[in-house]
C-alpha cells in the first residue's frame, strides 16, 4: 500500500531527476537552448500547474479530477495490520523503471527534435504537483489519510481507494 500524496510527490521527484539527467545531456548534443525558450518553458509550466491544479479539484474524471474518487474511498478494516511504516510508503512510490524511461526519451527526443526537447519529463510535475497538493488539502479538511493499494480482506479493485485515520497505528 502507498500513500496517495507520497505516491503523486515521488512521482515529481522522479520527473525532475529525470530531466537533471536528460537535459545535460541533450544540452552537450544539441547545444544549450535560448533564454526565450526558456522563459517559455517556465511560462508553460505555471500555466499548466495552474490549470492541472483547478481540474484536480473537480469531480468529472475524464477531466482529471480524482476528488469523486477521493469520495469513493473505504475505511480500513484493520489498519494496525495493513498499513506500512511511515517511512516505507515513500519508499513504496519511488520507482526506477519510470525516471529512467523519462530521462531516455528524453535524450532520444533531443536527438530527433532538438535539445529542448530534453526538459520533457518536467511536463509530468504540474500534473503531480496539483493532485498532491489537492490530496493533502482533502485529507486535511477530512481529517484521514488516502491510501491505493490492495487489501486482501477488502477485494475491491486491483489498486483500490481507501482512508485511515490521520493516527498511525501502533502509536
Amino acid at each position: 500500500m502507498r500513500r496517495y500524496v507520497h505516491h503523486q510527490l515521488s512521482a515529481v521527484i522522479e520527473a525532475v531527476g529525470a530531466a537533471c539527467v536528460s537535459a545535460p545531456v541533450a544540452f552537450v548534443l544539441g547545444g544549450v537552448p535560448d533564454v526565450h525558450v526558456a522563459l517559455w518553458a517556465v511560462v508553460v509550466l505555471t500555466v499548466l500547474t495552474l490549470v492541472f491544479g483547478a481540474l484536480a479539484c473537480t469531480r468529472v474524471a475524464w477531466l482529471g479530477g480524482e476528488r469523486r474518487d477521493f469520495e469513493t474511498a473505504v475505511p480500513l478494516a484493520d489498519p494496525d495490520r495493513v498499513l506500512p511504516a511511515p517511512c516505507e510508503s515513500l519508499r513504496r512510490s519511488l520507482d526506477v523503471g519510470f525516471p529512467v524511461l523519462l530521462a531516455a526519451s528524453g535524450v532520444i527526443g533531443a536527438l530527433l527534435w532538438g535539445s529542448p526537447a530534453g526538459l520533457w519529463p518536467l511536463v509530468f510535475v504540474p500534473d503531480r504537483l496539483a493532485n498532491a497538493a489537492f490530496g493533502t488539502y482533502w485529507e486535511r479538511r477530512h481529517g484521514v489519510v488516502l491510501w491505493l493499494g490492495n487489501v486482501p480482506e477488502q477485494p475491491l479493485a486491483k489498486n483500490q481507494w481507501l482512508y485511515s485515520s490521520v493516527r498511525q497505528p501502533g502509536l
